[in-house]
């Protein structure tokens, strides 16, 4: 499986222990089999490079959950953003990243403006982009650095462009859903 890691520095051996509790598949090693998708999601830094780290992780023997945008995955998701134990003990968990409204979607349900229903139908508004997080030092093992490709400034706004259109599109969706709510 080829697999894509945006930062600003090659990693040739990541680290499934660093990075934040909170996120969508709670604290792993994020990656994207989608190159441009990882494109969008890079990020430029004074004085630092911009780069797509290239990896080929090996599956097997790994166990491997995979997620759709449906209940389950909004629980999962739900939980790891509330710091509650993650429910999994998979090597990789699979599936869709949740839109970045999601701090306010979850906010709004935990206040009981919305019911868990109508959060759901709200992170199920616009594109699917898949991730792929390492949950284990075995998943790690199994992953191999292959390269890594460097961004220029002007590929970097070009990306920008796009993710704003993007984002614009979402904001539409994201208040007609809010209207018919």
């Amino acid at each position: 499986m080829r697999l894509y890691h945006a930062c600003n520095e090659e990693i040739q051996n990541p680290d499934v222990h660093y990075g934040r509790k909170n996120a969508d598949f709670g604290q792993g090693f994020y990656l994207s089999d989608d190159l441009e998708f990882s494109k969008r999601w890079a990020k430029e830094r004074r004085g630092m490079d911009t780069v797509i780290n290239i990896y080929e992780l090996d599956t097997e023997g790994l166990s491997i959950l995979v997620f759709d945008r449906n209940e389950d995955w909004f629980d999962y998701i739900y939980d790891n953003r509330h710091f509650k134990k993650d429910a999994h003990a998979e090597d990789v968990i699979i599936g869709p990243i949740a839109n970045d409204t999601l701090y306010d979607v979850l906010g709004i349900t935990t206040s009981g403006i919305l019911n868990k229903e109508q959060s759901f139908q709200l992170l199920n508004i616009g594109p699917v982009y898949e991730q792929i997080v390492l949950k284990t030092e075995k998943a790690s093992s199994q992953l191999k650095w292959l390269d890594a490709q460097f961004l220029d400034h002007k590929e970097i706004e070009y990306y920008k462009i796009l993710v704003k259109q993007e984002e614009t599109e979402f904001q539409r969706l994201f208040a007609e859903a809010m209207d018919r709510i």
